[in-house]
């Protein structure tokens, strides 16, 4: 056995250990057939208000309703249900239906966004290919002036002066996918 190993400590608590809530002495009365869980008092209450307002309905039937509601007391001495006692499990339910149905987030509802149409489209535009010229364009073309005018006031008058009257700027090709289909099958001869 490895240090780490013996190190380890597993705790594990049966439900012998577990002392359930139970009523079995009333000041130093002893309860008859005590002690009684919370479910068989509820049972036991409830199941006899019931009987005495439907006496009426089950009086023909004799002794069947009042073994009935003895037997379902006994029944439920120590119920489970998923692991809990029947109370707990009524509180877990009550808060599950009061739970919003998308949860919580920081304490309140969470809520989908509404819904609403998305609306789109697109244009074909009819875009000659450009020729392809040897000078480099003028982004890659390098800059000369810097090095004549180290002074940049000078430079700016420099450029200011140099400069030509703009000539409309020629297409720069296909931007988007379709643009480039159309391009691409008019270079190849045409669409099929």
């Amino acid at each position: 056995m490895s240090a780490a190993a013996a190190g380890r400590v597993g705790r594990f608590y049966t439900a012998a250990r577990r002392h359930p809530w139970v009523l079995g002495k009333v000041a130093d009365w002893k309860i008859p057939l005590g002690p009684y869980t919370p479910a068989q008092i509820a049972v036991a209450v409830g199941g006899g208000f019931l009987l005495i307002k439907t006496i009426s309905w089950w009086s023909m039937l004799g002794p069947i309703p009042i073994a009935a509601w003895l037997l379902s007391i006994w029944a439920v001495r120590r119920p489970k249900i998923a692991g809990r006692a029947p109370l707990q499990a009524a509180l877990g339910w009550a808060l599950l239906l009061w739970q919003p149905q998308g949860g919580r987030i920081g304490g309140h509802a969470a809520r989908d966004r509404a819904s609403h149409p998305l609306i789109g489209g697109f244009t074909i535009e009819d875009t000659p290919v450009p020729a392809t010229t040897d000078e480099p364009s003028p982004a890659v073309r390098p800059r000369t002036d810097r090095a004549q005018h180290p002074n940049p006031a000078a430079r700016r008058a420099a450029t200011r002066h140099r400069k030509q009257p703009s000539a409309p700027a020629a297409p720069v090709g296909p931007v988007s996918g379709v643009q480039q289909l159309l391009a691409f099958a008019e270079q190849s001869g045409g669409a099929r």
